[in-house]
């Protein structure tokens, strides 16, 4: 088991990553003074095939707990099942001392972990995420919140977790795309801050792909290192945390105009990061042999990169200008330099960033 602490004073907590863990989650759990009053929140599908394994484990630790099946999709991700959390969390009278138990891929965590941080003011949440992107990703950093039909993650919250516990073995049951759009989170700690990753998804591609323990385990615990390392610099995205948005500008907005169905979260930022790169490029950040690169392993490991001719640009343009990360009317990019090396760039001009979304 490896073991990653998230540095963040008296909100530190650890990142835990191994192989059949999931029956071990009510024996960590029962460490941390909790009220015997859980709730664990889930999707039919995971719940179908970790639930009975998870929630044994929490019995058997001698907790009283309670099942919230939410509809599985992001669409879902909305205030009307935010209600429908906080209606069953307050039927079973959890306390202040109770916590939330996230099973699930990005959206169970994302939602449980905003529940948790507005539910009488916050309670402790914890993160079992069963999908590559929430294990590299999402469950980690402190970040919740819900969509709007305007735009992705506009309602939410920053609420660290009190413990982040990640069973590989999940992974042997993702199907292949939610397996694909995970990796894309993975390209991109490599693209913002280490060459090194990004050399090793390129030459490890059928050992990633086939998830060899070895190489899952490392890029696993290798984006939770990155991650935990800058979110311990810069806990609420003041500066540095702003890096881990690259590909995210354009990704969002792809998934905001096309209702949050058509694409994963993952394809939308692989998309978002060719076409950041392709605009570093024509503003002379990036030479065209780093913007290829990047192509390249998108495309190797079966991710999108082009915007489809349907969506329309004026809609995109229009989606990012509603982006919480524009200041002003200036739209904020992360755009790399070189593989490892990224900047900030507020207020690329409207003229460059339609054009970076031609094909």
């Amino acid at each position: 088991m490896k073991k990653i602490r998230v540095e963040l004073a008296e909100r530190s907590y650890d990142i835990f990553i191994g192989s059949n863990m999931l029956d071990g989650t009510g024996a960590k759990l029962s460490l941390f003074g909790l009220s015997p009053k859980i709730a664990l929140i889930s999707n039919p599908t995971v719940f179908a095939l970790y639930g009975e394994l998870v929630a044994g484990s929490l019995k058997k630790a001698g907790f009283d707990l309670h099942t919230v099946i939410i509809p599985d999709g992001e669409e879902y991700k909305d205030l009307r099942q935010m209600q429908n959390i906080y209606d069953e969390l307050l039927k079973q009278k959890l306390d202040r001392s109770s916590g939330l138990i996230a099973l699930g891929g990005g959206v169970i965590g994302d939602i449980t972990g905003f529940a948790a941080s507005t539910y009488m003011r916050g309670i402790s949440c914890i993160q079992v995420p069963t999908t590559l992107l929430a294990q590299v990703d999402s469950s980690v950093g402190g970040k919740t919140g819900v969509n709007h039909r305007l735009g992705k993650n506009m309602i939410g919250t920053f609420w660290q977790p009190r413990l982040v516990w990640i069973d590989v073995e999940t992974l042997k049951s993702l199907p292949k795309r939610e397996l694909l759009a995970g990796l894309a989170e993975v390209i991109k700690y490599g693209v913002i801050y280490d060459g090194a990753l990004f050399a090793f998804l390129e030459s490890n591609r059928e050992k990633v792909l086939g998830l060899d323990n070895e190489a899952i385990m490392h890029i696993i615990k290798r984006s939770c290192e990155i991650k935990a390392a800058i979110v311990s610099k810069d806990e609420r995205e003041a500066g540095l945390r702003a890096i881990l948005n690259y590909g995210h500008t354009i990704g969002h907005a792809v998934e905001t105009v096309t209702g949050y169905t058509r694409y994963l979260h993952g394809e939308g930022v692989a998309i978002g990061m060719y076409l950041e790169a392709r605009l570093s490029q024509m503003l002379d950040l990036a030479d065209k042999d780093q913007v290829l690169r990047i192509k390249s392993l998108l495309d190797s490991y079966g991710l999108p990169s082009e915007l489809p001719d349907d969506i329309d640009k004026d809609s995109l343009l229009l989606s990012m200008q509603l982006d919480k990360k524009t200041v002003a009317g200036k739209l904020k990019f992360v755009l790399p330099e070189k593989i490892g090396k990224v900047r900030i760039e507020k207020g690329a001009p409207e003229e460059a960033v339609r054009e970076s979304l031609q094909k």
